[in-house]
């Protein structure tokens, strides 16, 4: 009979303890974090969405591509870097491609892309910038180098008859420094550059 009443009283304590913590950490907490986010980063935490007027147009933290029903490159847009998320910039599947440095295809997919890269901007094939060839390991990445964005001005301009010089202030303008001063390396978003171009044109 003791046995039974300590049996009892044991599984009883873990039920309210299940509760409590259930309550505390499942619920509580969930609260207190997301009132916290967006308190103070409202825009982070509801996705970064970028907004063309009263239209969603992307998020800042994906990429998306810039290109016809085809898959070919916009020439009038600045193009993101390549990648490996199932079509594309699908936030289902991201992904890289898990290719070592020195696999074959891996290799073979570079030198296409940098040939492409190449004769899309008009320039030669040891300008074009590694990530203008590379995917990011998430396959998500809406930034690229400010080298391969300054690359891509000469085209831009000239596909929307806008002077050299604007398209290079406007690209300029957009360049993010590194987190905190020193974590990484300066970035352009590309999505965000590409509305700034609309805007510029007009």
């Amino acid at each position: 009979m003791s046995s039974t009443r300590t049996t009892v009283r044991t599984h009883w304590v873990a039920v309210r303890a299940m509760l409590v913590f259930t309550a505390v950490l499942g619920i509580a907490y969930t609260l207190v974090v997301t009132g916290i986010g967006q308190l103070v980063l409202p825009a982070q935490a509801n996705g970064s969405v970028v907004r063309e007027g009263d239209e969603v147009v992307g998020s800042a933290l994906i990429g998306q591509s810039f290109a016809d029903a085809d898959g070919n490159p916009l020439p009038e847009w600045f193009q993101p870097r390549p990648s490996a998320a199932g079509d594309g910039y699908d936030g289902g599947a991201s992904s890289g491609s898990n290719w070592g440095p020195e696999n074959a295809d891996l290799i073979a997919a570079i030198e296409e892309r940098k040939a492409q890269v190449a004769e899309f901007d008009g320039v030669s094939e040891t300008d074009v910038p590694a990530d203008a060839v590379t995917a990011s390991a998430s396959g998500l990445d809406p930034h690229i180098s400010p080298e391969y964005a300054l690359l891509q001005v000469a085209r831009v301009a000239g596909e929307r008859g806008l002077p050299e010089s604007e398209v290079r202030e406007l690209v300029e303008s957009r360049i993010q420094a590194r987190d905190l001063g020193y974590l990484g390396e300066p970035t352009v978003n590309v999505l965000q550059l590409n509305l700034a171009l609309a805007e510029l044109e007009g």
